[in-house]
């Protein structure tokens, strides 16, 4: 997107946010208090251009109006600026995330679900068996009630708020030991006899402006019950770092395991691909379980969820194992 269209794209934003119509004068201070000098000379040629392909339209002498077609072709442009997002939120939290794995305090990085209470009992019994089976990011969850806050998101009521642990996590542990992790992909990871065989779909998460797992689950594409059975589909995500940290990597893997934070699916070798993906040379891939896959197992069963990956941050001593709630 160039420069022009991004200041044409910051005059479409101004007209829709502005309670009534908005005249050039407005639009050229609002835009010089962004940083965008633009003449009102300008502004009113640009505003005839937009006039001219329907985007706006005039109100007298009162300035122009934003027209439907003018709202979709923001969104869409919008759109474009999004690119990357997923990969920036994921460095930021893991940058922010200040567990510490010796001392086991600080605070980690939760997805939040919102289950109705009604199902709420069911969905525990679904559940059980994806933590069991180790297919979920670590034992630890968080449970509240409605009108109950986990974080600062606020539960509404007749809902169940159910944070598990994302695997980002793993990155913002790995980065506090000085280990660079790029988080390269979310997928679908086929189980064949209880093993991980090949991505069968994947989301670069540089591309991507939604989280890959939360589009899986919507699209219905999972079948982690099956894969609790020894067969099936489950999220997961691909991990890269350099090689020469590996075995540093490794020990710390071990202790993440222990604190009930997550696994490990699989660890590659240096630049050899990984479950059919390529991986950079000199790094290492590693594979990781998607945090919503029990949640991903409800929705195989027609539990209604609504989920949000990375969505809080909270003190590591508010969370309890799964076994404790769902006995």
């Amino acid at each position: 997107m160039t420069d022009l269209d991004r200041k044409i794209n910051a005059i479409l934003r101004l007209v829709s946010e502005a309670a009534g119509p908005i005249g050039s004068a407005e639009i050229a201070a609002k835009l010089k208090a962004q940083g965008i000098e633009m003449p009102e000379r300008t502004i009113r040629y640009h505003l005839k251009r937009l006039n001219d392909e329907g985007l706006m339209k005039v109100q007298w002498k009162e300035g122009r109006l934003i027209t439907r077609k003018g709202i979709e072709e923001l969104g869409n442009a919008l759109v474009f600026d999004k690119i990357g997002f997923m990969s920036s939120r994921i460095d930021n939290m893991a940058y922010q995330m200040d567990f510490n794995l010796e001392g086991k305090s600080g605070r980690v990085i939760l997805n939040i679900s919102l289950i109705r209470e009604d199902d709420f009992p069911k969905a525990l019994e679904i559940m059980k068996s994806v933590f069991r089976a180790r297919i979920a990011t670590g034992e630890k969850v968080l449970v509240a009630g409605a009108g109950e806050k986990i974080g600062s998101l606020e539960i509404p009521p007749g809902k169940i708020g159910f944070g598990t642990l994302c695997s980002i996590n793993l990155n913002g542990i790995l980065l506090k030991h000085s280990i660079l992790v790029e988080s390269r992909l979310g997928g679908l990871l086929q189980i064949e006899e209880d093993r991980p065989l090949r991505f069968t779909e994947i989301i670069n998460y540089a591309g991507s402006t939604l989280d890959p797992h939360e589009i899986f689950i919507r699209s219905r594409m999972t079948n982690v019950r099956g894969a609790v059975a020894g067969a099936g589909k489950v999220l997961a995500g691909l991990r890269e770092i350099p090689a020469a940290s590996v075995h540093e990597a490794e020990a710390i893997i071990r202790k993440v395991e222990s604190a009930a934070l997550g696994r490990v699916l699989m660890i590659g070798r240096p630049g050899q691909t990984v479950l059919g993906v390529p991986v950079g040379a000199e790094r290492v891939g590693l594979v990781v379980p998607g945090g919503l896959n029990p949640v991903a197992a409800c929705e195989e069963a027609g539990i209604q969820t609504e989920s949000k990956a990375l969505a809080v941050m909270v003190g590591y001593d508010q969370l309890v194992s799964f076994d404790s709630v769902a006995g």
